[in-house]
């Protein structure tokens, strides 16, 4: 077996691991620190609506050697407003003008082409209308909502209503990350981008799941046991799970780099700007997000009731003893496996049916 495939069997069954859950106010605060730098760049700069919600004219022109910097004073002195230009892949510009109307396109066509020196007809106007564009943006904000309100249901009945309540935070936070990168950036946000936004919470939430279906079968019985709290049975749920959804995050993030880099950046796509770099944020984030938050935030929450409460002072006053008793009959002695004068353990141990409460008739109370 390799290296890697070692460490990740070794993962899998407790016997390594990162103590995520014990550490999550150093995650917490690192969300907060990042969340609020978006909406500070969200309030300052705002988002950059695309014509497709604001209304306006989308002009693409025939190849040309006029540069984007020319292209953008020319527009912006043919309209009056604020233009986005861009240089596309086969030398042609792609000229946004928002807000402006039918009748008022056709003067800015044929100013254009006198500016630009190309043939008018060559031109193509792409035209939205301003209560069409508000009618996009109502049913997007409409779909995010209805999206996030049908995931936390599903959560709350095929687990517990506190992974639903985890979960929710964490796709907040992906939201708030990306919309705030994309402020802080000043790329256009198109209904490219909401395909984008859901497709990224889908990832998020998939990587979520998985999580809290390891803890939901590793924590069955969990109070019939005095080996392991909820909160080191929750950490080795994601150890558990580590390597899974690093390897999933990075094959997928490979292909939308291509896309936001490759096709966006050297081809001049513009439409791929919109949605790569959607979706490469929220992958990222969403990865972050279901690791760092969304499990520690159960574990927190669940820490909370009565019977775990209770069953981590019997789990803790058990240890103490194991430590009284190996330190009475010196360093040679073998007492119960936990060290004398070691830290509680941050993963909850091998995955056998013994940490979970389970038949075998060897477990220990």
């Amino acid at each position: 077996m390799s290296r890697i495939g070692d460490f990740t069997a070794r993962l899998y069954r407790g016997e390594v691991g990162y103590d995520f859950v014990g550490k999550r106010k150093i995650w917490y605060s690192i969300s907060v620190l990042i969340a609020i730098t978006a909406i500070v760049g969200l309030a300052v700069r705002g988002i950059n609506e695309s014509i497709d919600f604001k209304g306006g004219a989308v002009f693409t022109t025939p190849k040309t050697s006029v540069s984007v910097e020319e292209a953008v004073s020319d527009a912006q002195d043919a309209s009056g407003k604020t233009a986005v230009v861009q240089k596309l892949g086969n030398g042609s510009l792609r000229i946004q003008i928002a807000e402006i109307t039918t009748k008022q396109s056709d003067p800015i066509k044929a100013q254009l082409a006198k500016d630009l020196k190309v043939d008018q007809n060559q031109i193509t106007a792409d035209l939205v209308g301003p209560s069409w564009g508000s009618t996009i943006a109502n049913k997007a904000w409409t779909g995010l909502v209805i999206f996030l309100v049908l995931v936390v249901i599903y959560l709350a009945i095929a687990f517990e209503w506190r992974m639903a309540v985890a979960a929710f935070v964490a796709l907040l936070h992906d939201i708030v990350i990306t919309v705030g990168v994309y402020a802080l950036v000043g790329f256009q946000v198109s209904p490219g981008t909401v395909i984008g936004l859901l497709t990224i919470l889908g990832y998020s939430l998939y990587d979520t799941v998985v999580v809290f279906d390891s803890l939901k079968e590793q924590s069955k019985g969990i109070t019939k046991q005095t080996k392991y709290t909820y909160s080191e049975v929750a950490n080795q749920s994601i150890n558990s799970t580590l390597v899974r959804s690093i390897n999933t995050t990075v094959v997928a993030l490979l292909p939308v780099a291509g896309l936001l880099f490759i096709g966006g950046g050297f081809l001049g796509a513009g439409d791929l700007n919109d949605i790569a770099l959607s979706l490469f944020v929220g992958l990222a984030a969403g990865a972050y997000s279901s690791i760092f938050i969304a499990t520690p935030l159960v574990a927190e929450l669940k820490e909370r009731e009565p019977q775990m409460r209770a069953l981590r002072k019997r789990v803790l006053a058990k240890r103490a003893k194991a430590e009284q008793e190996a330190a009475a009959d010196g360093p040679g002695a073998q007492g119960s496996g936990i060290a004398p004068d070691g830290p509680t353990p941050a993963v909850a141990g091998p995955r056998d049916r013994s940490s979970r409460g389970g038949r075998s008739s060897g477990r220990r109370k």
